[in-house]
């Protein structure tokens, strides 16, 4: 990951068309890096959760280039790279494992690598599949949380109260509040550059799994009454 890493710090002090062109070849190699990289990371994955078997590479990984027309900031390309690793690749909308490179340069700014494992921005049938999920079984689901040592839950993205048609004032009033619902934990550079990154990094997802099921069991379900 070190060329990942070097290139993504350059390109965030570079960030146009010019100097990417200039450097498409490194870019390149790195993607390619990153690309076998998240193909062990989809079979680790697999041998604990065969929902993900068969997915490819590009299933999973972001592109670099951003999406400029509604923003401000019209920098051309993201200043990280991620992978999604979930039931149908990035685009099904299923909870899933996702490993995010970003060199912090600017703390004020970047969020950091790191692990994520949970739901994110789903759309509002699943949110609610998901809420009710949390309500009938809200216990496994702080027991899944629990077996996710080392990560934390992202709480960033909540209401302020709980939300119309759910009970106030119930253990897992602030589970219910949640807009999104996953767990984090950051990768510092010693973490990121180990040799043995791949087998730390699903041995980290691995006790995430109980909570990604109890998820996309509600992700299922919501699809399936949409049917």
């Amino acid at each position: 990951m070190k060329e990942l890493v070097s290139f993504l710090h350059e390109l965030h002090d570079h960030n146009d068309r010019a100097w990417f062109d200039a450097n498409r070849r490194r870019w390149e190699a790195v993607r390619e890096e990153f690309r076998t990289f998240t193909e062990g990371l989809i079979d680790g994955i697999a041998s604990f959760d065969p929902s993900v078997k068969g997915l490819r590479p590009q299933d999973c990984i972001y592109r670099i280039a951003r999406d400029t027309r509604f923003s401000p900031d019209k920098s051309p390309y993201k200043t990280y790279i991620g992978a999604i690793v979930a039931p149908r690749g990035k685009k099904a909308g299923y909870a899933g494992y996702y490993f995010h490179v970003e060199p912090v340069v600017d703390e004020r700014l970047s969020m950091g690598s790191g692990l994520t494992a949970g739901i994110y921005c789903p759309e509002p049938v699943v949110l609610r599949s998901v809420r009710d999920e949390i309500l009938d079984h809200g216990a496994e689901i702080v027991e899944a949380m629990n077996e996710a040592e080392g990560f934390r839950l992202n709480t960033v993205n909540c209401l302020r109260r709980t939300p119309t048609g759910y009970p106030r004032g119930t253990e897992y009033d602030a589970l219910l509040r949640q807009k999104d619902l996953f767990v984090t934990r950051p990768m510092d550079d010693a973490y990121l550059l180990a040799p043995n990154l791949l087998e730390r990094v699903i041995g980290e997802f691995r006790r995430t799994h109980h909570l990604v099921a109890i998820l996309n069991r509600a992700v299922q379900f919501a699809y399936d009454e949409m049917r």
